[in-house]
């Protein structure tokens, strides 16, 4: 045996130490690296966004230096809202790795939530030349482009990452909300009703949308109407004015040929807001108030209304919506009435969506068949196929069961088109 070994074996404890030791300081910081990272996706997938952070700012305490600690702190403040945080931690990576696509892509993503369109271009445009063919980044590119109003640009690049992605449900997606970036818009539509207790009714409705800009836009509309007997014609305007792209102000005009059946003359106004979240659940909100007054031969009727839609993932909506009207006779006390409705909207396919309906409240019609107040549950549903890109199919069924088993079948169609 040689010394060395000799020497090993009769001190074989204080070797195993040695060798210890030597193991530690090799490996330890790596191990202790990789830990805090784990820690952090391990809290990010239980959606504990509080607790990566603070691990993150543990782990820059003991290293200020350590650039992948900074990127994750870039994240997660985006995540939790704090945008301009998120901004300097993202730059401060980037004057280190001027190339690193996820923090481009990161960074990127927070000036287009800051609204500063241009500055997000500029950064996806650093982020396209280091990965040309990378689908996150072309995809974002493609709905800065949209927000700046090159739609025909934002409409190619989404085309280009289908053309080598074609199942990309993003530029999908991205693809079909393009149509509604469309200057003008037209829709024609019929809907017919069956009522078990008068004869049936029919309503025709044509409407132009046009889009002036990002914050103007303006419908017209006309509606012939065949209701309990008689003829009825209506035309209404409307004027869209958003401001800080969230907020939105509506105001609608409306007439009609004096009779019995439709309001003479309508007055509307709508305030709007929409609410971004930073939630796997709640990927939106937007909020309405509306206030409607509509005037018939003898009669006023005042709404107070309230919407919410909520956006969810994958593509479903939520909708709320509470009404309070209060309708005046002629020679008759005034009276206020409920109602309230909730639709649910999902897709089915890739150019098909549905949706599904339930309304409660009371409804008076007084003025035309002196009938007096009536409870009403409606249920239905539609469907909208999108057979274009710029041109879609829309239909609906609702039957509303009333009191003294009154009941009313509706069945619309409808023909949009976009340029």
């Amino acid at each position: 045996m040689s010394p060395l070994f000799g020497w090993l074996f009769h001190h074989r404890q204080s070797a195993c130490a040695l060798a210890g030791v030597a193991w530690l300081l090799m490996f330890s910081p790596r191990m202790r690296a990789e830990n805090w990272q784990q820690q952090v996706r391990t809290a990010v997938d239980q959606h504990q966004l509080p607790v990566a952070l603070a691990v993150v700012d543990r782990r820059l305490a003991q290293a200020p230096a350590d650039m992948e600690a900074h990127a994750w702190r870039g994240r997660l403040l985006a995540w939790t809202g704090h945008w301009p945080q998120a901004e300097i931690e993202y730059r401060l990576v980037l004057d280190k790795f001027p190339n690193d696509v996820d923090v481009l892509t990161g960074l990127a993503d927070v000036l287009l939530w800051q609204q500063k369109y241009s500055e997000a271009l500029a950064v996806l445009e650093k982020a396209r030349s280091a990965a040309p063919q990378d689908p996150e980044v072309l995809v974002r590119r493609a709905r800065v482009l949209s927000k700046l109003q090159r739609v025909a640009e934002a409409r190619a690049q989404f085309r280009a990452v289908l053309n080598y992605d074609p199942a990309n449900p993003a530029a999908i997606t991205g693809l079909a909300s393009l149509t509604g970036d469309s200057r003008y818009a037209l829709r024609i539509g019929d809907e017919t009703d069956f009522f078990s207790y008068t004869e049936n009714a029919q309503v025709e409705t044509a409407t132009l949308t046009a889009r002036w800009n990002r914050k103007w836009s303006s419908s017209f509309g006309a509606s012939a109407y065949y209701l309990f007997g008689e003829n009825a014609g209506k035309g209404w305007a409307d004027v869209v004015y958003r401001f800080h792209e969230n907020n939105w102000v509506r105001v609608l005009g409306a007439a009609a040929n004096p009779q019995d059946v439709v309001p003479e003359s309508e007055a509307l106004i709508e305030y709007g807001h929409g609410f971004r979240f930073s939630n796997s659940f709640f990927k939106g909100l937007e909020s309405s108030y509306q206030e409607h007054h509509l005037w018939y031969r003898g009669a006023q009727v005042d709404t107070l209304n309230t919407t919410q839609i909520i956006y969810l993932p994958r593509e479903w909506t939520w909708t709320l919506s509470a009404t309070g009207a209060h309708t005046r006779f002629t020679n008759q006390e005034s009276d206020w009435v409920p109602s309230g409705s909730t639709r649910v909207g999902f897709p089915l396919a890739r150019r098909l969506t549905g949706n599904l309906l339930f309304a409660v409240g009371a409804e008076n019609f007084a003025q035309v068949d002196q009938i007096g107040r009536l409870s009403a549950r409606t249920y239905g549903g539609g469907l909208r196929y999108r057979f274009a890109e710029s041109q879609d199919v829309t239909g609906f069924v609702a039957i509303q069961d009333r009191e003294y088993g009154q009941r009313q079948t509706s069945f619309g169609l409808s023909y949009g088109i976009r340029f």
